[in-house]
């Protein structure tokens, strides 16, 4: 993060509630941006030395010298360099709260509206979005999958999480710059854990679900939880804004952290398929092509059509309803145009149609509960069968491997296990734990899942084994551009992948099958 002198150093220290703990005063030095990443650091910016799962960045501080950096935040006691230092307990929360102050606090000008979950929070974020741009509210967004400012869209990378706090903060000060008033920010328990939200001044709070996902993180599901509750934590400390600000905890109800999350937050309204809630979804009927259903409130009902499928796009729907007719107030019709408008998020559900006479999907589904969700989904799109294709990912929760292969093996007519990013880990045992898991929940190798280690040839099994009316869903990588085997990224798309299978399938012309080094030993 560059830019010209806006404030000192000792400025930006004076405007946010992060203590020094090293002796003396912060230095009246002139700052040009915040940055963590030693290679990026321009003359004049504040260089934050904080510690990553791999590495220290308090060893990269004499690069950052080099550079030109003008001071340094860290955390360590021992550090003794040319340039003011200054020691804090946290550098990222510092960080976080340095680059708000260094654009001038641009979200406490805005409304602020966080959407966390293990799964949903893409879509919920980008019906919410979709709500406001009909109610003629001029809104931002920044998801997982890009940051849209106007008319402007910007990729955030392929395996990504919430951006870092600098990118943060420079997407909102250039959303307030645009003329913007509301700003939709997609929330992962990562970018919670790692302050990368910090002073966002969150106006309303969403959850969709929290169900099991990166306990190889955070240890437990409690511990999952617990950074999901930042988002609603950080409600009261929210300023004060001119445009006032509901402090809104908007909590599904249909799921177990909903007690929790309840007693924590100030101002809650609850969401859920059943009636038993403030917000509930009656008359509900589902379509091979989309959901209906009607919103309930004891103040409202909305009539809702959209071209989303699944009960779990029902909820996500609801959460939207909840943060903009009851925290925002926007109009029922508003509400209704919006969602209906609304085709889905790249990668999510898609359809891959080159005339087959199957159905093909592509979805991101890669946790236990995303699958039986998405395998839910496909149960209302066919009258045929559900051929499921998906893996589990290396140096990740391991507890998902067996998980997902058992939700398959319920809820598929046939499983393919493949590859997704194995990493550094041996790909053969990956499959071998999920095999194990698929036979001991009544799976037969050969008959009703198989072991494909590379994604492109299973992807072409399942098209090979498709008959009319089934419905082909691979499960786990979306809208990604990449998967990763050993420490290298490789190009790929699920979604070319699956027109390269059926290109071939149908012996017309498709795009080449991307390249994945399990294509070698084939």
């Amino acid at each position: 993060m560059t830019g010209f002198v806006k404030k000192t150093f000792f400025e930006l220290f004076a405007d946010i509630p992060i203590e020094v703990l090293s002796p003396g005063t912060v230095a009246d030095v002139p700052v040009t941006g915040i940055s963590s990443d030693s290679r990026n650091v321009h003359p004049g910016n504040v260089f934050i030395a904080a510690l990553g799962d791999t590495y220290d960045g308090h060893e990269y501080i004499p690069s950052a010298i080099a550079q030109g950096a003008a001071a340094v935040v860290g955390t360590r006691e021992d550090i003794e360099c040319a340039i003011p230092y200054v020691r804090v307990a946290d550098s990222r929360y510092a960080m976080a709260h340095l680059a708000a102050a260094f654009y001038d606090f641009p979200a406490r000008q805005m409304s602020v509206i966080g959407v966390t979950g293990t799964d949903g929070k893409t879509t919920t974020s980008n019906i919410i979005f979709q709500i406001l741009q009909h109610a003629g509210i001029r809104a931002g967004m920044i998801s997982t999958v890009n940051a849209v400012i106007g008319d402007e869209v910007l990729d955030t990378g392929f395996h990504v999480t919430t951006p870092d706090s600098t990118d943060v903060q420079r997407y909102l000060s250039r959303m307030l710059a645009a003329g913007l008033t509301h700003v939709v920010l997609e929330t992962t328990s990562h970018g919670l854990a790692q302050h990368r939200v910090a002073a966002c001044e969150f106006d309303i709070a969403v959850v969709t679900n929290i169900t099991h996902e990166h306990l190889d993180y955070h240890g437990s599901w409690e511990n999952y939880r617990d950074a999901k509750a930042i988002l609603f934590r950080e409600l009261a400390k929210t300023h004060e804004k001119p445009q006032g600000n509901p402090r809104l905890a908007v909590l599904n109800k249909d799921e177990r952290s909903f007690a929790y999350l309840e007693n924590i937050s100030l101002h809650s309204v609850s969401y859920s398929l059943e009636r038993d809630a403030d917000l509930w979804a009656d008359q509900v009927v589902f379509d091979p092509k989309g959901v209906s259903f009607t919103a309930v409130s004891s103040n409202f009902e909305i009539p809702v059509k959209s071209q989303l499928v699944g009960a779990y796009n029902i909820s996500n729907c609801l959460a939207a309803i909840a943060v903009t007719v009851v925290g925002l107030s926007v109009s029922p019709s508003d509400v209704q145009k919006g969602i209906a408008a609304f085709r889905g998020v790249p990668g999510r559900m898609e359809r891959i149609d080159f005339g087959q006479d199957f159905t093909a999907i592509v979805d991101f589904a890669h946790t236990p509960n995303a699958l039986k969700n998405a395998l839910q989904a496909a149960r209302t799109m066919t009258t045929g069968r559900v051929i499921a294709v998906f893996g589990s990912a290396g140096l990740r929760d391991r507890e998902k491997r067996r998980l997902m292969a058992e939700v398959s093996i319920q809820m598929a007519d046939l499983t393919i296990i493949t590859a997704e990013d194995p990493r550094t880990e041996s790909l053969d045992e990956i499959l071998a734990e999920m095999a194990d898991a698929a036979r001991r929940q009544g799976g037969i190798k050969g008959e009703s899942f198989w072991c494909v280690p590379d994604r492109g040839a299973a992807i072409q099994k399942a098209v090979s084994l498709a008959q009319a009316e089934d419905l082909v869903i691979s499960c786990g990588k979306g809208h990604e551009q990449s998967m990763c085997f050993g420490t290298m990224e490789y190009a790929w798309d699920d979604r070319t992948a699956m027109r390269a299978a059926l290109g071939g399938y149908l012996e017309i012309d498709g795009p080449e099958m991307p390249y994945l080094p399990t294509q070698d030993a084939m």
